[in-house]
C-alpha cells in the first residue's frame, strides 16, 4: 500500500454499503449567528459518529424546507437534519418517510419523525422573570409576528406573558413590538419606535442576541443608559454577547447538547432504517447568563 500509494475510494466503498457518509443540515441561513453556531455544533457531534455535513440554506420558507427533504430523500444525504422555520403542523404528512429526518426547532405536532427543541416559552419565562427579580415594572418585548403557529416568537412571547401573569403584572400592548425583524438592525428600530411613541419602559426581552444586540445601540442613540435606566436580556448566548459594552444578559439553550442529541438521533434511524420505533421528542435545557446588561 505504501509502495503504491494506494488511497481508500471512499465513494467506492459508500457505494457499496449503500451510504453517503454524509448528512445534510437544512437551516435558514447560515449568516445569522445563532445557526453558525449550531452549525459548528452538529458538525463536532457528526464527526464523532464519523459523519460529515452538507448545509442547505432555506430562507426560513416551506418551499425551502420542502426542497431540502426532497434533495434528502433522493439520497444525497444518508438522512437530514432539519430545522424548520417556515413549515407547520399541516406538512407533518410529508415528514412520513422511511428516510432518516430529524427536526429541529418548533413542534410540529403530529409528525412522525424525531424531534429535539429548544425550551422557548419555559427560557423566555425565565428570562423576563430575572428582569423583573432585578426590579423592572415596565418590562418591552421584541419579536417577530406572534400567531397561532408554534414558531420561536409565539413560544418566546407565550414565556413572556406567563412570567408577568405569575407577577401580577399586566400585558401593555405598548410593551409588544411583535413586528420586529430579528436582526441587529430591527432590534435598533424596535427601540427607536418605543422611544419616539414616547413608551415607558425600564427593560427589554428581545427573543434573540441578534436584536438584543441592535437595541443596545437604539438606546445609546436615544441617550438611555444600560443597565441604570433600561435592563436588556437576549436569548441564545452567541459568542459575541459576552463582548458586548455592555456584555449581554442572555439564555444559554446549550447547542451542543441539542447537536448531539439530534444527530445521535438520526444515527439510530440510519442504523435502524429510517423510523425505528416511534418518534421521540427532546427538549433541551437552558441557563441564564448574567451580565452586564441586567446588572450582572
Amino acid at each position: 500500500m505504501d509502495r503504491l500509494d494506494y488511497r481508500v475510494n471512499v465513494a467506492a466503498r459508500n457505494l457499496r454499503k449503500g451510504r453517503t457518509g454524509t448528512i445534510g443540515l437544512a437551516v435558514q441561513g447560515i449568516n445569522q449567528p445563532y445557526y453558525g453556531i449550531l452549525a459548528g455544533s452538529l458538525i463536532g457531534a457528526a464527526a464523532r459518529h464519523g459523519l460529515r455535513v452538507s448545509i442547505e440554506q432555506t430562507g426560513a420558507s416551506r418551499e425551502g424546507e420542502l426542497e431540502a427533504l426532497a434533495l434528502s430523500r433522493n439520497r444525497l444525504y444518508d438522512g437530514l437534519i432539519l430545522a424548520t422555520a417556515g413549515m407547520g403542523p399541516a406538512d407533518a404528512e410529508r415528514l412520513r418517510t422511511d428516510h432518516p429526518v430529524v427536526i429541529l426547532g418548533e413542534r410540529i405536532f403530529g409528525g412522525p419523525v424525531d424531534h429535539v427543541a429548544m425550551p422557548n416559552a419555559a427560557a423566555a419565562r425565565a428570562a423576563t422573570a430575572h428582569l423583573l427579580q432585578r426590579g423592572c415594572r415596565r418590562v418591552a418585548v421584541l419579536c417577530g409576528p406572534v400567531t397561532e403557529e408554534a414558531d420561536v416568537s409565539s413560544l418566546r412571547y407565550a414565556g413572556y406573558r406567563q412570567a408577568l401573569d405569575e407577577a401580577g403584572l399586566p400585558v401593555d400592548p405598548a410593551l409588544v413590538r411583535d413586528g420586529t425583524q430579528l436582526t441587529m438592525a430591527g432590534g435598533a428600530r424596535a427601540v427607536q419606535a418605543l422611544v419616539e411613541a414616547g413608551v415607558d419602559f425600564d427593560g427589554l426581552f428581545c427573543v434573540a442576541d441578534t436584536v438584543a444586540m441592535g437595541a443596545l445601540r437604539g438606546l445609546a442613540d436615544a441617550g438611555l443608559r444600560v443597565p441604570e435606566q433600561v435592563r436588556v436580556i437576549g436569548f441564545d448566548n452567541v459568542a459575541e454577547s459576552a463582548y458586548l459594552v455592555p456584555s449581554l444578559s442572555t439564555v444559554d439553550p446549550d447547542h451542543e447538547v441539542m447537536a448531539e442529541r439530534a444527530v445521535a438521533l438520526l444515527v439510530r434511524r440510519m442504523e435502524r432504517g429510517g423510523s425505528p420505533d416511534g418518534a421521540q421528542e427532546f427538549v433541551g435545557p437552558f441557563t441564564l447568563v448574567v451580565r452586564e446588561s441586567t446588572g450582572g
